[in-house]
């Protein structure tokens, strides 16, 4: 195996080894390559089927589903991968059947002039030599092309792997979008293409941005429109005598599906790490079992989880190996998945049946007395923030708020991000941080108080609500008729994973400048790729709290 896609990849360089340093198997990983090689053949055919006309939704499903089972702390099962390795051929078949259908010899013009490694992909009949094909086609396939064409081809996968996240979760919803849908086929046929030159690329690149706005927009819509807007809430950190849920992942509509299906059994639910900022949302917050929220972010639950004394189920990433101690009351659903652990499938017209999760809730141990816990507040998505935006911009004005601090993005268990813990705590009384994502965990239980009746720390949601913060930056640069890049804002972001890489890649194509990053930067970029994003957007890595927020501040 070779993958390095995300931050804490070993060494920084790249995970070779056995395991991957997130818990995926060199089974599992190379899996997942041919997977996405799988992916690359169907774009192929169904871009050109797409160029036709031919267009067919539950394929356009498919390629989202798939795209999103290899991101980071998905799913680690390889029996599940190979279904979708055989899956993913029956498609690319019926594509070219339905092209040769429309236009009699189509699926071979297709690659006329082209090598078509992954258009003409077979799956071989057992694990094993699935296993081995996929041992040909990770991302050093194919030698022979530059370093700065690997890099930006993987900044284009990982990008559209981010995004099927978002549009995965729009679609769960009812939501879809055909420009979104037909990017998928563009960007992961032109990765095939090495006709493409490097500027060809940098342009794929921030179309990636570009289209994930778009898609970003869908899902916040599909969020509203079901749950409502989000609106200021206290969230419980302690816990309630009884039976217990434990939900973890981003999937509303699972949240929502498992509420209604516990809400007459005494059974409490709570959230975990990036599930949180449910608790904002009307349509969920009305269930009196919607209990509170337990735990950090997702590198904490195997230290956490053993003290959970009821059921848990996960939704979507971020799963780690469960541990023997409580094992036999992990559940996992949707895409998320992992070897041994019961899955709850997909239901008809998209609900599930959690009634294995409630039978094991009933059976645990449960909170035998309540547990007291401090209260933390959510909600401060783009609707609630921009409801007051007349006072902010007041007292902006008036110089009793100097800055905004965006710090948001992932969290994760490599050392050095106690740097946005300290940042945190290191904002001036005068300046107002919002953040997003489960970076949060390190500094949301602190005390920051508020500035005239406007708290200190928004917290804008999930990274699937990264939506909310550019539309916030964006109404605020309206109001000051000024560029996003010339308002009072700072941008100190940290990432873990792909969905990360994508929401970067909009504010590349938004044309945001002068962002930090960290904990470090991703080892998939070369080199030459780096210096033309420092020229043209000057992204530049964290350095020490004290220098970062200086700049900040003299900026």
């Amino acid at each position: 195996m070779f993958c390095r896609q995300c931050e804490q990849t070993a060494s920084g360089t790249g995970c070779s080894k056995q395991a991957g340093v997130c818990g995926k198997t060199d089974e599992t990983a190379v899996l997942q390559d041919l997977l996405i090689h799988s992916l690359k053949g169907i774009a192929i055919y169904g871009k050109a089927a797409r160029d036709s006309g031919i267009k067919d939704e539950s394929v356009d499903r498919f390629m989202m589903e798939g795209l999103f089972s290899t991101i980071t702390n998905v799913d680690f099962d390889p029996e599940r991968l190979k279904q979708l390795l055989l899956k993913a051929y029956k498609i690319k078949e019926k594509i070219m059947a339905d092209l040769d259908g429309a236009d009699k010899g189509k699926s071979g013009k297709v690659l006329s002039g082209k090598t078509g490694t992954a258009a003409l992909w077979k799956p071989s009949d057992s694990l094993s030599g699935l296993v081995e094909q996929g041992r040909k086609v990770g991302i050093k396939f194919p030698e022979g092309i530059s370093e700065d064409v690997r890099s930006l081809r993987e900044i284009i996968l990982y990008g559209i792997k981010g995004m099927a996240a978002y549009a995965d979760h729009a679609a769960v919803l009812g939501r879809t979008d055909d420009e979104v849908s037909g990017f998928f086929y563009e960007a992961l046929s032109a990765i095939t293409d090495d006709s493409l030159s490097v500027d060809e690329l940098v342009g794929l690149v921030l179309k990636v941005g570009e289209v994930n706005l778009k898609c970003m927009e869908m899902l916040d819509s599909a969020h509203t429109s079901r749950f409502g807007h989000p609106v200021p809430t206290k969230v419980y950190l302690g816990a309630k005598k009884g039976p217990a849920i434990l939900i973890s992942g981003h999937d509303l509509f699972d949240l929502e599906t498992l509420l209604e299906q516990t809400k007459d059994k005494g059974i409490n639910v709570y959230t975990h790490g990036e599930m949180l900022p449910a608790h904002g949302y009307p349509e969920l917050k009305k269930y009196k079992n919607f209990a509170g929220h337990f735990g950090g972010a997702w590198q904490d639950q195997q230290k956490e989880f053993p003290s959970f004394p009821g059921a848990i189920l996960f939704t979507t990433n971020c799963i780690q190996k469960p541990l023997d101690s409580y094992k036999d009351r992990v559940f996992t659903t949707g895409l998320v998945a992992w070897p041994d652990i019961a899955h709850i499938p997909d239901g008809q017209g998209g609900k599930k049946d959690f009634s294995p999760v409630i039978k094991k809730a009933l059976a645990s141990e449960g909170y035998k007395e309540d547990v007291e816990g401090k209260e933390i507040t959510v909600g401060f998505a783009h609707n609630a923030v921009l409801g007051v935006a007349d006072k902010v911009v007041d007292l902006v004005k008036a110089g009793k708020i100097k800055r905004f601090f965006l710090i948001g993005g992932c969290d994760g268990a490599k050392s050095g991000r106690n740097y946005y813990t300290e940042f945190a705590e290191k904002v001036p009384k005068d300046c107002v941080i919002i953040t997003l994502a489960c970076g949060k965990f390190r500094f949301n239980k602190l005390e920051f108080g508020d500035i005239e009746g406007i708290p200190r720390l928004l917290d804008c949601g999930q990274c699937n609500d990264a939506y909310s913060a550019i539309k916030i930056a964006s109404a605020l640069s309206d109001v000051f008729k000024c560029s996003v890049n010339e308002l009072p804002l700072s941008m100190i972001l940290s990432w873990y994973e792909q969905k990360a890489v994508c929401i970067l890649l909009t504010l590349f194509y938004l044309g945001i400048k002068g962002i930090k990053l960290g904990p470090s930067l991703p080892a998939f970029v070369s080199p030459n790729v780096l210096n033309v994003l420092v020229d043209k957007f000057n992204i530049s890595p964290i350095s020490t709290v004290d220098e970062d927020l200086k700049s900040a501040l003299n900026g």
